[in-house]
């Protein structure tokens, strides 16, 4: 009976057949252990059922999540849950990649013309590489650039000192504070800008002569160190006598020559050294001058009373 232990045999059934039957029980194992159910013990398949119904009983979303494999970390709450599967930063890492794509295709299909005219000229300019600085490469910015330094510098972006080299002449004929004309001669007939900017200059020195600037009564600090912090005694400024322009006519132009009427009053005479000094870098900077004369009642082909603009004539109203 102990050999039989384990297994079922016909009580009535003969030895021999009770042999032959415990020797063909390891051919019937062998099939049974090639079904797809598991042969070791009824617990293991009863845990395998356990752990299905426990991830049965998780929401679907948590099991979407824990499907996917991405992440061994242990799932809190719905919220945490990254439906894409990817990070912040690798989004923001596929973001940027984009853009520098996009900037590339631009500078290579879509680069303005006028923009790489002005990075070859960068190279050979170096005012303009100056103004354009690290702007290369971005068409927006460096229109920008350009368009600021244009605003700043006028018609003058390229344009050198368009002056005279050479200093002009200065003479004097009879000249008459109260009364006389003062005579420029220009290398040429003067443009309408160079008009208003010797305009500019005679208005300026007379709106200072009318205020009292050229008074050499009152010349406190002309020969004062200033090494030494200087005093100014402002009641002998206060008090001294005032000395100002009297009146002056507008700046006119015959072709090449111009003059202005001046009665400079009771202002001292170093007042023509300040008019002198600014005409000086005037010419030299901007339009040249070929002299200067103070007094005289006609020079070169000047023709009173013609102030016809056909025939040359231009004036800048004081």
């Amino acid at each position: 009976m102990a050999a039989m232990k384990g297994c079922y045999c016909h009580p009535n059934a003969s030895k021999n057949e009770t042999h032959h039957h415990h020797r063909l029980l390891p051919q019937n194992l062998s099939v049974v252990t090639k079904k797809p159910f598991p042969s070791s013990s009824f617990s293991s398949y009863a845990t395998l059922n356990a752990n299905d119904d426990k991830k049965r009983s998780l929401p679907l979303r948590i099991r979407a999540a824990a499907g996917e494999g991405n992440s061994t970390s242990n799932v809190t709450s719905t919220s945490d849950v990254k439906g894409s599967g990817t990070t912040a930063r690798g989004r923001r890492l596929v973001k940027i990649r984009e853009e520098k794509r996009k900037r590339e295709f631009d500078r290579l299909h879509n680069y303005p013309a006028w923009a790489k005219v002005l990075e070859n000229a960068c190279k050979d300019d170096t005012e303009l590489r100056a103004v354009l600085g690290d702007s290369i490469g971005d068409p927006e910015l460096m229109r920008k650039r350009v368009e600021e330094r244009v605003r700043k510098k006028g018609r003058d972006f390229h344009k050198q000192k368009t002056g005279s080299v050479l200093s002009f002449k200065v003479s004097f004929r009879d000249f008459n504070p109260l009364d006389s004309y003062i005579w420029f001669e220009l290398y040429g007939s003067p443009s309408d800008q160079e008009v208003n900017l010797i305009g500019s200059v005679i208005q300026s020195w007379y709106v200072m002569g009318r205020l009292g600037a050229f008074n050499s009564s009152n010349l406190q600090l002309a020969n004062a160190s200033m090494e030494y912090d200087p005093l100014y005694d402002e009641e002998k400024g206060f008090k001294v006598m005032p000395s100002s322009f009297h009146d002056i006519s507008d700046v006119e132009f015959q072709d090449n020559w111009g003059r202005v009427w001046v009665d400079l009053g009771t202002s001292d005479f170093f007042s023509i050294d300040v008019l002198l000094n600014c005409l000086t870098v005037l010419s030299a900077d901007y339009l040249g001058i070929q002299q200067i004369v103070f007094g005289g009642r006609c020079m070169g082909d000047w023709e009173e009373g013609m102030t016809n603009p056909d025939y040359g004539y231009k004036y800048f109203k004081i």
